[in-house]
């Protein structure tokens, strides 16, 4: 059934070490869960338990829970206030765009993509102001560590794909693949801010 925030509370105690007490992660390389959405934590919480994503730490929390759990770990998380981070408007050159602010190639990409290197606009899916869409699919990416955004995004690049056969996502890993370290730095600071 739909989760219980008050029920997910005392379940994702376990949680907060990495996440944060009210899922703003302290350490940058974890994800903040502030203000994501219910469906999506629990089908990443099942993909965790299922190996199908691959994380040590994160199997074993996810291991003991029932799909109930993660519903209700989704919807404590999905109730609590992001803590918007700063983005990065360190000044950098970029073609005929020299002495843009760094955070404007991630800006003008997160809303348009380049249609040309067949980079999706991120909008698309994440909406114009990153909430992502309710459910279990389109996370997130408001005030979302930078560190963590950039690391994912290379690690998409790459290949990586959450969930396997009918249940894989390989949308992240075809948008990602023609990006630039520089450009992934940037959407990752543009997110942050």
């Amino acid at each position: 059934g739909p989760g219980d925030a008050t029920r997910g509370e005392a379940k994702a105690a376990a949680c907060a070490a990495c996440h944060g007490i009210d899922g703003n992660a302290v350490d940058p390389i974890n994800p903040n869960l502030a203000g994501q959405h219910e469906h999506y934590i629990a089908r990443q919480l099942a993909l965790f338990k299922s190996g199908e994503r691959d994380n040590a730490i994160m199997m074993g929390f996810a291991a003991g829970l029932s799909s109930q759990d993660m519903r209700d770990i989704g919807a404590f998380y999905a109730k609590q206030m992001k803590r918007p981070g700063v983005a990065d408007e360190t000044v950098i050159a970029e073609g005929d765009n020299a002495g843009s602010k760094f955070y404007e190639v991630g800006k003008r990409l997160y809303r348009s993509g380049d249609t040309a290197r067949g980079i999706p606009s991120c909008a698309a899916c994440h909406g114009p102001t990153g909430r992502g869409v309710p459910g279990p699919s389109w996370p997130s990416l408001q005030a979302q560590h930078a560190t963590y955004t950039a690391q994912t995004l290379r690690a998409f690049r790459d290949g990586m794909v959450w969930g396997k056969d009918a249940n894989a996502n390989v949308i992240m890993a075809s948008a990602a693949r023609n990006l630039t370290d520089e450009e992934i730095d940037s959407l990752a600071s543009y997110l942050q801010g």
